[in-house]
């Protein structure tokens, strides 16, 4: 039976190095699930029909949030805005982990789309009284790899 670091669950006790390559690959994992959720939202976003699988009522309804007012930034949907934010969320994690400045940017940007995400959903509770099961899945993605984020930098500022 092996007692070394690769025997321990999620990389309890790996080396340093090993537990950043779990902590990248959990950012990359989240973030193509951001891209995904934020790709269907964009579909119902340019969508003429209803959709089934998020209209749960008048108070659980993507469609209702996906096509407000709400749902564009200066012309540009909030849902493109979302696979462009989780891309370079991606594109840090997958291809540019061995920069130095990379665990700052993760977590600058994790931030921002919180912030962002959490003005949104403060939107759909407040000013439009219906929740998006897609756009909170998108905040639940968003809140987990900040928080992956700030313990990469918690790490770096140990090491560095």
């Amino acid at each position: 039976m092996s007692t070394g670091p690769e025997s321990h669950p999620a990389g309890v006790g790996a080396s340093p190095a090993r537990q950043n390559q779990i902590l990248y690959l959990a950012i990359s994992v989240l973030a193509v699930a951001g891209v995904f959720v934020s790709a269907v939202s964009l579909q119902r976003h340019y969508a003429k029909s209803a959709s089934t699988f998020c209209d749960f009522g008048e108070r659980f309804n993507c469609d209702i949030v996906n096509r407000s007012e709400y749902s564009t930034v200066m012309g540009i949907p909030v849902a493109a805005v979302g696979i462009v934010g989780y891309g370079f969320l991606l594109a840090r994690a997958a291809v540019y982990r061995s920069r130095p400045r990379t665990p700052l940017q993760l977590l600058a940007a994790a931030l921002a789309g919180l912030a962002f995400a959490s003005y949104l959903t403060y939107i759909e509770g407040s000013v439009l009284e219906t929740w998006c099961i897609l756009c909170l899945s998108s905040l639940a993605l968003i809140a987990l790899i900040t928080v992956l984020a700030g313990v990469l930098n918690v790490k770096a500022g140990r090491n560095g």
